[in-house]
């Protein structure tokens, strides 16, 4: 009789988080910036119909790197849970900390128990009345959760974006200069996935960009996609 292949839990969880992380290095990155106005998404993303960046509910948006159907499960059950909690509730009890703490433990459960983990990485975002009340919540495949202030990168080469947007964003900036940065950074990564070493950036088209914004003072549903010459004319640099 054979002996069953052993492997130790701790190899066991290493390769799954090896394998995950892998699977979403390969993905573009996502940048979400606050601004004076509210919060900005960005991404490289020339399709119109598979998007990365998408509206849960009245005043949060989920932003998600990875691999398309498995972040697009995750965003169709954040809807659901979002709509089943605001119909047998109240709107205002919908938050994007309830949405996150949800999600980690879908990803959580799945990293732990199944072959396979799932390879995304999340980042819920709630806008406040005022820039003391946003919530920036970035989930990685494990079901961790991290609560962020500012900005997040994920994705592709997020640490060496990270440490670009960090020397520039501060807060209070206006849109059309958190949407410059954000291009700036992701014109960083070459189209190898390699971050020049010297500087060099890539013009990214208008037309290759993903942009939505939850605006602060829109009326009860904050989301909005940016695009065609309205995301032209703000990523216009002056003369």
């Amino acid at each position: 009789m054979s002996m069953p292949f052993y492997v130790s839990p701790e190899q066991l969880m290493k390769d799954r988080a090896d394998f995950a992380r892998k699977g979403i290095a390969r993905g573009r990155s996502v940048v979400v910036l606050a601004y004076a106005g509210g919060i900005a998404f960005a991404t490289e993303n020339p399709s119109r119909a598979l998007h990365k960046i998408s509206e849960i509910y009245d005043r949060i948006a989920l932003a998600a790197v990875g691999k398309y159907n498995e972040f697009e499960n995750l965003r169709v059950a954040g809807v659901r849970y979002a709509d089943l909690r605001g119909y047998s509730y109240d709107r205002t009890d919908v938050t994007a900390r309830g949405l996150a703490n949800a999600y980690a433990q879908t990803l959580g459960t799945v990293f732990t128990t199944e072959s396979k983990p799932l390879e995304v990485e999340l980042v819920v975002v709630e806008v406040g009345a005022v820039p003391a009340e946003d919530q920036l919540y970035r989930l990685s495949y494990d079901g961790s959760v991290a609560d962020e202030h500012g900005f997040v990168v994920m994705g592709g080469q997020a640490e060496q974006l990270t440490a670009r947007v960090r020397e520039t964003w501060s807060e209070g900036m206006a849109l059309e200069d958190v949407l410059r940065l954000a291009v700036h950074a992701l014109g960083a990564v070459a189209p190898d996935g390699t971050v020049a070493a010297d500087g060099a950036e890539r013009s990214i088209p208008a037309s290759a960009l993903e942009v939505a914004v939850l605006e602060r003072d829109r009326p009860r549903r904050t989301f909005r996609r940016l695009h065609g010459d309205v995301l032209a004319d703000l990523l216009a640099e002056d003369d």
